[in-house]
């Protein structure tokens, strides 16, 4: 009977230290140094020009139709 305490506490001990490891490899990997900045990323995503240009003048003619104004500070 006392073996099965033995073999719980062994269990448990050794799923405690599987999630410790675990947790620490995934943060180690997660938080490593890298190159990479959002300026060398960017153009990877971004629309061409003429669309950015486009959206934009959409977006501000919308505001100016729905009479959307900025707040202005008190």
């Amino acid at each position: 009977m006392w073996w099965q305490y033995v073999i719980i506490a062994g269990v448990l001990i050794f799923g405690v230290y599987g999630f410790i490891a675990l947790t620490g490899f995934e943060t180690r990997l997660l938080s490593r140094r890298t190159d990479r900045t959002a300026e060398s990323m960017y153009a990877n995503y971004a629309d061409p020009e003429p669309k950015q240009r486009r959206s934009a003048r959409q977006h501000d003619s919308q505001q100016k139709d729905h009479g959307d104004k900025p707040a202005s500070p008190p």
